[in-house]
């Protein structure tokens, strides 16, 4: 029933107005009966073929008279001559229902209604076709009609099922397979890349005393070959070369193998040793490994590939020239690429477009390309020929040389007129070509990117005049152009002739002038263009407006940037989270925090959800107003929203808070960043060690650092300054000293405030021979004060501190000698 029902469904949408089955038969010129020995004549297969062919759904008592002469080689000859796998399943199911007067079907039958659907590719059909067979119609096979079932299931790739039928057939009885079986299985499972079952096959297959052969082997070969398991393969072929079984199939299939893996050798010797049996690769083989040698940058053995192909009689298709000489011109090997052009002419293959611009574009030189030009034939069509010369344009453009590129068009524009002045390099072209607008673009593109606006434009004149109507692409890139160049009323100019033509501006075109009026800082303009960019239905890019936003914000015009980010939303144009951050750094900036506040929950009322980044403005805004309260708001506002707080958000609280003479609230933070897995960098520790200074507790400032150091963070130049600093004004300037050193052998130098700081802590402590020592050093380093400092007085309260004691007087003096002290703290002493 199931084979029924898939003839139902196959057929079930065709319909035919045919004549009715009774007028067929009373055409026929024989009697059906069983007794009248016409199932033995060649008109009832006619008949059959015939009524089938016409009405694939008959079913009536008159077609039902054929039934008791059906034969299996009459059915096999009726199913061999329909014309498609749809009438032959129909003839099928209708020959498998007559089995009341005593028809079955054969293997043969089933296995020429396989072979139909096989080679029809139909794998529905032909898979209920096999489980009909095993499971509801058993039908003994020979070990032939089984290879060969196997292979119409392996031809689609239904190599599980054949794997299937192969046990089933044999578990109940229908077929003993021999080693033919079993080779075409493994031919099956091979073409499907089932290796482990293709191995467990041949293991089964030796167990049943079956030797392996050359049909064993091949299949086998192939399918590591597939698999990329190179070893096997080799040690398959090996074996069979020590039989004798190789032959052109074997080894054709081994050097793509190995082309194919890369090893361009291996498989140019295996074509050599070939040779040497006198077995010889077809031209399909020849192809694909020429093409896997170029792909593998071994243009020299493709090449010599070729060579063996033209000397057996192969005439090479342009398709294969044109990846040889693709390959040569990656390599920049002109003179072999000139020479297969060469052999081109002498085996009459025209060359295409394809390979004149592979040419070009590989060989800028202009005597390779007034050669090749050369070889252009007269009879090419104009389209083709104007392809070749936009190929040299390109090639012109692409290495800079746009003055050639200039000149050679200007040569294709005259090549109408009787007078056209030929370049000595182009002097043996055969024919020149008048330029397209394709022409045109290559060349003042080529132009624009090199800077050389006004011959672009002057250019882009000339193409209005000859080729008629610029493309939209061409006069955006024009207008682009002025607009990087700061010439608005030329691209807007520009602009109204694009209107004018009858081209509708893109998006590109607005944004271009959009992005030219913001870098101006031109606020009324860019709102007149977004009105513009609305009413067309376009969208201003995004990175134009916060650039004028930026730019505004760097100058002091803050303010404006918070109306311009206004009139884009009244204009339904909603800035970028980017925008918004920069407008608020920009009010923070000039104290307008509560502004800034304000454009903030904005940001938010309107859909977008603040980054981090703009988090951290606003609290950075905050902090330095001193609304440290505010600022832990947004800091816990960050959480709710589902965002982290970044290092960058801690920093400038606990900057703020030690500031603030709270550093217990810095420390509580750090706390939390802990907990947060927020890894505290350089300038928080810093920060920390700094306030505890401030707050005069040295020894918590120590700890802060030694935690530093412990957590594997590295003091840099800033922090060991905010240590030393700090140790001085806590009055511990010896352990200042050391970290001094330390600092020092880290190859880093300090500010001239550390040795000022470092001289004040020691004279305070009145430890003057360290305070002198210190002064030498800030004196041999250059840091002396100047007048104007504000730590000139100290200095020089110092100096004559220094000159009043014995222990450093004369140090003072040999100072003064040297002239490292400036004249007036001379006089001072005098």
């Amino acid at each position: 029933m199931l084979l029924v029902m898939v003839g139902l469904m196959a057929l079930r949408t065709q319909k035919f107005k045919l004549p009715s089955l009774s007028s067929v038969f009373t055409k026929l010129s024989y009697s059906t009966t069983p007794h009248s020995n016409l199932h033995c004549d060649a008109s009832v297969v006619d008949t059959l073929v015939s009524v089938f062919t016409q009405q694939p759904n008959a079913a009536t008592p008159e077609l039902n008279r054929f039934g008791p002469i059906l034969t299996p080689p009459l059915v096999e000859s009726v199913l061999t001559r329909l014309p498609t796998w749809k009438h032959a399943l129909s003839f099928f199911h209708w020959a498998s229902n007559q089995h009341h007067h005593g028809y079955r079907h054969t293997c043969y039958t089933y296995n020429t209604i396989a072979s139909i659907f096989s080679r029809s590719r139909q794998t529905n059909p032909l898979k209920t076709l096999v489980e009909h067979l095993a499971e509801s119609a058993p039908c003994s096979f020979t070990p032939g009609a089984l290879g060969f079932l196997i292979r119409c299931l392996g031809h689609v790739g239904l190599a599980q099922e054949a794997h299937r039928l192969f046990d089933e057939m044999r578990v109940k009885g229908l077929c003993v397979p021999n080693d033919y079986c079993y080779n075409c299985l493994l031919e099956a499972l091979s073409k499907s890349g089932e290796v482990d079952l293709m191995e467990a096959r041949m293991v089964e297959m030796k167990g049943f005393g079956w030797k392996f052969d050359k049909f064993t082997l091949t299949p086998v070969m192939l399918a590591y070959c597939k698999a990329r398991r190179f070893d096997q393969a080799l040690r398959v072929y090996n074996v069979m070369r020590e039989k004798g079984w190789v032959d052109v199939l074997v080894c054709s299939m081994l050097a793509l193998s190995f082309s194919k893996w890369g090893d361009v050798d291996k498989a140019f010797a295996l074509v050599e040793r070939m040779e040497g049996h006198g077995m010889r690769l077809n031209e399909k083989t020849f192809c694909f490994l020429i093409h896997g040698f170029v792909k593998e940058d071994r243009v020299d053995r493709a090449l010599q590939l070729f060579e063996k192909m033209c000397r057996v009689g192969f005439t090479p298709h342009v398709s294969l020239f044109d990846v040889l000489i693709g390959g040569l011109s990656k390599s920049n090997d002109a003179q072999r690429a000139l020479n297969l052009l060469s052999k081109m002419k002498e085996f009459g293959v025209a060359p295409d477009v394809g390979i004149f611009s592979k040419l070009i574009s590989a060989f800028p030189d202009r005597s390779v390309i007034t050669k090749l030009l050369e070889e252009v034939p007269e009879e090419k069509e104009e389209k083709t020929l104007v392809l070749i010369y936009n190929a040299v344009l390109s090639c012109y453009v692409s290495d800079g040389l746009t003055d050639e590129a200039c000149r050679l068009l200007q040569m294709m524009i005259q090549s109408k007129s009787s007078d056209v002045h030929m370049d000595d390099f182009f002097i043996k072209v055969k024919r020149l070509v008048f330029p397209n607008a394709a022409s045109f673009s290559i060349v003042i593109d080529g132009l624009l990117k090199n800077g050389q606006l006004d011959l672009a434009l002057s250019l882009f004149n000339d193409m209005k005049q000859f080729v008629g109507r610029p493309s939209v692409l061409m006069y955006n890139n024009l207008i682009n152009g002025l607009c990087d160049s700061n010439r608005l009323e030329e691209s807007r100019d520009l602009l109204g002739e694009m209107k004018g033509s009858g081209i509708e501006p893109t998006h590109f075109t607005y944004n271009s002038i959009y992005g030219c009026l913001c870098k101006r800082k031109d606020i009324s303009g860019a709102i007149d263009m977004l009105k513009v960019m609305r009413a067309c239905g376009h969208e201003p890019w995004i990175k134009h407006s916060t650039l004028l936003v930026k730019e505004l914000c760097d100058h002091g015009r803050a303010v404006e940037a918070c109306d311009f980010l206004y009139s884009m939303v009244q204009q339904d144009f909603l800035p970028d989270t980017v925008s918004y951050s920069a407008a608020m750094g920009g009010l923070n900036k000039i104290q307008e925090v509560d502004r800034a506040l304000n454009l903030f929950r904005d940001l938010c009322s309107r859909g977008h959800c603040p980054d981090v980044v703009a988090f951290n403005i606003m609290i950075r805004g905050l902090c330095k107003a001193n609304r440290l309260a505010e600022a832990e708001k947004l800091l816990e506002m960050i959480v709710v929203k589902g965002l982290s707080p970044s290092v960058v958000t801690y920093n400038l609280l606990i900057d703020s808070w030690c500031k603030n003479g709270s550093v217990d609230k810095a420390v509580a933070l750090l706390s939390r960043m802990s907990g947060e897995d927020r890894e505290p960098n350089v300038i928080t520790y810093s920060t920390l060690v700094d306030g505890f200074c401030r707050e005069e507790r040295p020894d918590d400032a120590l700890l802060v650092w030694s935690e530093m150091e412990r957590k594997g963070c590295s003091p840099n130049r800033i922090a060991f300054m905010a240590l030393i600093y700090g140790l001085c004004k806590c009055a511990r300037p010896t352990a200042a000293l050391q970290y001094l050193r330390e600092m020092e052998q880290k190859e880093m130098k300090p500010d001239s405030f550390i040795y000022i700081a470092l001289l004040s802590a020691f004279l305070s402590d009145m430890d003057l021979a360290s305070a002198f020592e210190i002064f030498k050093e800030m004196v041999y380093s250059g840091f002396f004060p100047e007048s104007h400092d504000k730590n000139y007085p100290v200095v020089m309260d110092a100096v004559d501190k220094f000159s009043q004691d014995h222990r450093t007087s004369s140090g003072i003096k040999v100072l003064m000698e040297e002239g490292k002290l400036p004249t007036q703290s001379v006089n001072c002493r005098e």
